[in-house]
């Protein structure tokens, strides 16, 4: 059996016609899944870390170099989202363009997005917990609250995973209520400070190099910008639920494209307040913004921020914890996962068994790992697979160009090339040891590959028949199925 083999887009769309999972997520759903996802540990905490380390002002450069990559790869991403509407995001574009070897790698590798990300944002939440559980003066032991236990991390994905198996409506409605709150606070935080902004603190806007790459001057833009990637991760998980979108055609590139920019107006307006508020080498802090409206003595808005934090916080884990288990659901459809990852509930119609394994150990990860490791690993994961769909778009417009597109990518080649390689520049930006740390996980993925999921893969997919790609998988209730 030839090894690089793909499935058929027709294939794709016959998986989407037979699902098992609800279609009831509208535009605006969609647009807040988005914006919740986006909106997290990136402006909450990250904003201070790379302004203070690498960019000065100049961070609103960052920001906007990965906002313009971000745009051309969400481009791609609402191409495919609305020509193949099934769950499994990158990874299923992959497997209608690059092979099944291919997408094995994207979906391993999204595992550093979704995965890890949810274990990173769970450590950010955790810190904004037991910060304002000490303002309340109810602190709780250093031995608890960071790795190797970090219990509040541990028990907010625990209610995650919960909100998850109960429903995608439901918990669609949980993140669109999270998302006005904070998306407001964040609104305020701009209203608020605008006036007490200092024109020194932006000054110089882009501070001299000291010496070492990343540490000011371009090359700190550019490493701010690989750090700030972190904080745009999410629109990407729109397409995840495609296969729940009533009209993914039409909603799928309103939410994904609609969620990145009302972002990006966001997090420029806050970076460009905020380091106005406080010069920026004072701001290497877990809790930036409530540094922020210390330093213009409005200390009423401390525990508004905070609270605003703690919700955006929870509703970015709900996304990407959604995106994970819906990457499994579509591997395990294909046979590349066992098919434990693509049961539903008889009753809630969501994979719960997935969502359950999956937040088990996310839990376990974000108990024991610190933020900074994982921060990384996600950024250089995402990155990567933007770079493979960008370039997955320009190879199906030449090896099928007839195919039906309700969205298509504008100026192709130009878009997905110039996507690809901002994003390439940014991986570049990063550590050496992300590299390594990014190089080794690839490398196991590959052997669970050829251990398992090459000899599992369904084989009619891989002979090139258009029907999906495995049986209908079973509806479990208990004990009375297997």
């Amino acid at each position: 059996m030839a090894l690089w083999t793909r499935k058929s887009v027709d294939a794709l769309r016959q998986d989407a016609e037979s699902h098992l999972l609800r279609r009831s997520l509208g535009p605006w759903n969609l647009t807040a899944l988005g914006i919740g996802s986006i909106i997290g540990t990136g402006i909450f905490v990250l904003t201070g870390t790379a302004a203070s380390m690498n960019a000065g002002p100049a961070l609103v450069l960052s920001m906007v170099f990965s906002a313009i990559g971000c745009a051309f790869s969400g481009l791609c991403y609402a191409e495919f989202a609305s020509m193949t509407p099934v769950a499994g995001s990158a990874y299923t574009y992959a497997y209608a363009t690059l092979g099944e070897l291919m997408a094995w790698i994207i979906g391993w590798d999204l595992i550093l997005e979704y995965a890890l990300s949810t274990a990173t944002v769970a450590v950010g939440w955790s810190g904004y917990f037991v910060s304002l559980l000490k303002d309340l003066g109810m602190p709780l032991p250093v031995s608890l609250t960071h790795a190797p236990f970090n219990l509040p991390a541990i028990v907010v994905v625990g209610l995650v995973a919960a909100l998850l198996v109960i429903g995608i409506k439901e918990s669609a409605d949980a993140n669109t209520a999270l998302v006005v709150v904070k998306t407001l606070v964040l609104v305020l935080f701009i209203a608020v400070g605008a006036s007490y902004v200092r024109r020194a603190n932006l000054t110089p806007f882009i501070p001299p190099n000291d010496g070492e790459f990343g540490s000011f001057g371009w090359s700190g833009v550019l490493r701010g910008a690989g750090v700030m990637f972190f904080a745009y991760i999410g629109f990407d998980a729109v397409s995840t639920a495609a296969q729940e979108a009533r009209n993914p055609g039409r909603d799928m590139p309103i939410g994904i494209l609609g969620s990145l920019g009302i972002c990006t107006v966001l997090y420029i307006g806050v970076a460009i307040v905020l380091i106005g508020i406080v010069p920026y080498a004072q701001l290497d802090v877990p809790d930036p913004l409530a540094v922020g409206i210390d330093a213009t003595g409005l200390t009423w808005m401390r525990p508004i921020v905070k609270g605003a934090a703690l919700l955006g916080l929870f509703s970015t884990m709900l996304v990407t914890l959604l995106g994970q288990t819906r990457i499994f659901y579509s591997m395990s459809q294909d046979g590349l996962l066992p098919r434990v990852f693509a049961v539903i509930h008889p009753r809630f119609r969501t994979p719960h068994l997935s969502t359950i394994l999956t937040a088990t150990i996310v839990a376990v990860v974000a108990g024991v790992t610190p933020i900074a490791v994982l921060g990384q690993l996600v950024s250089i994961g995402t990155l990567l697979a933007f770079v493979l769909v960008c370039l997955g778009v320009v190879i199906l417009r030449r090896t099928a160009p007839d195919l039906p597109r309700p969205f298509r990518t504008p100026w192709v080649p130009i878009v997905p090339l110039l996507g690809a390689s901002i994003c390439l520049v940014q991986m570049c930006g990063l550590p050496l040891a992300t590299w390594l740390r990014l190089v080794t996980w690839l490398a196991v993925g590959l052997i669970v590959y050829g251990v398992y999921g090459y000899h599992h893969a369904a084989p009619n997919v891989r002979a090139g028949d258009p029907s999906p790609g495995a049986a209908p998988l079973p509806i479990l209730d208990g004990a009375t199925h297997s």
